[in-house]
């Protein structure tokens, strides 16, 4: 289906909806509900020892251009209901990872050279991206990526293109309550909206869909810190009212950490350190290097941080 015919489809659904702007939303989304997920593990141990994996990547490689390797032996557990993190500079492959994941590598020439990807029992690194969708892996790309003609409204109709139309009505206003500000706003053209409605609106979209996992990508890149916070909130929300289960890759540290559950940090297109939020917030090293805090009290300076040797190397 062409582009123009996509969008025709999608105002035709949005000229079908009945909305009353005055209205309170109160229903919660079709197809998601409260659950129950443990939540004590043992110290130390790999989170997936308490918790199955809804999404387990063991040892994955990723090439570009047959010839430039970008991630290497990476292996991660994501539990159903929890949220997991996956740290590291600009570079480091953590996009790389969730492109694999979501089977976008061959828009940019990459692939998955070895290892494989679970996901809900199911091996999934060979599958295109529009089959893992319908699995239910849905990822929010970094730079949001909305269509910018559109409105806000239009935007979240063409996330939930397979639903009926009660369950659209069901998940949109589940979106309306987890960002508010977005009401006001449902008619008003995405690419006229701030960077950080926008961002709303690109996870909206992907809720539309009522994915089992929702894989965000830098969900705090070039946001104002009210916004950020605002953002991390609503995916805090996700998993403690919903379950939902949550790859979230990020560069702020500070803020994936205050949410995650478990997290893995990664260097040079490898894994190099993991463990639980709590754990890692107490590591030396992530406190110094990644978070900006010296084993005293207070931040660094920014040379001291550039100029910064890790009491051990994690790479060998």
């Amino acid at each position: 289906m062409s582009s123009s015919a996509t969008i025709a489809s999608i105002k035709d659904r949005r000229d079908g909806l009945r909305i009353d702007p005055d209205t309170r939303i109160s229903s919660p989304i079709v197809g998601f509900k409260i659950v129950t997920v443990p939540t004590e593990t043992t110290a130390h141990a790999p989170l997936a020892q308490a918790v199955q994996p809804l999404l387990a990547l063991h040892n994955i490689q990723v090439v570009y251009g047959g010839a430039i390797e970008a991630v290497r032996d990476v292996s991660l557990d994501v539990p159903a209901g929890k949220i997991v993190a996956l740290l590291g500079s600009n570079g480091a492959g953590k996009s790389t990872v969730l492109k694999a994941v979501s089977g976008v590598l061959d828009a940019e020439d990459g692939e998955i050279e070895k290892g494989s990807i679970h996901f809900d029992g199911a091996a999934i690194e060979r599958e295109q991206a529009h089959r893992i969708v319908g699995r239910g892996l849905v990822q929010v790309p970094e730079g949001r990526r909305l269509f910018a003609t559109l409105s806000v409204e239009e935007n979240l109709i063409a996330g939930a293109h397979l639903q009926d139309r009660a369950a659209l009505d069901e998940s949109r206003d589940y979106v309306f309550r987890l960002f508010p500000r977005l009401v006001a706003l449902r008619s008003t053209i995405a690419g006229y909206l701030s960077g950080g409605e926008q961002q709303m609106v690109a996870i909206g979209r992907a809720l539309m869909s009522k994915p089992k996992l929702l894989a965000l990508d830098e969900p705090s890149l070039g946001l104002a810190p009210l916004i950020v916070s605002e953002i991390f909130t609503a995916i805090q929300g996700l998993r403690d009212s919903t379950g939902l289960t949550i790859l979230l890759v990020e560069q702020n540290a500070s803020r994936a950490l205050a949410i995650a559950d478990y997290a893995y940090i990664m260097e040079n297109g490898r894994v190099v350190l993991d463990g639980t939020s709590d754990d890692l917030r107490r590591n030396a090293d992530v406190r110094e290097f990644y978070l900006g805090l010296n084993t005293a009290q207070g931040a660094t300076h920014m040379k001291d941080v550039k100029h910064y040797k890790r009491r051990k190397r994690w790479l060998s």
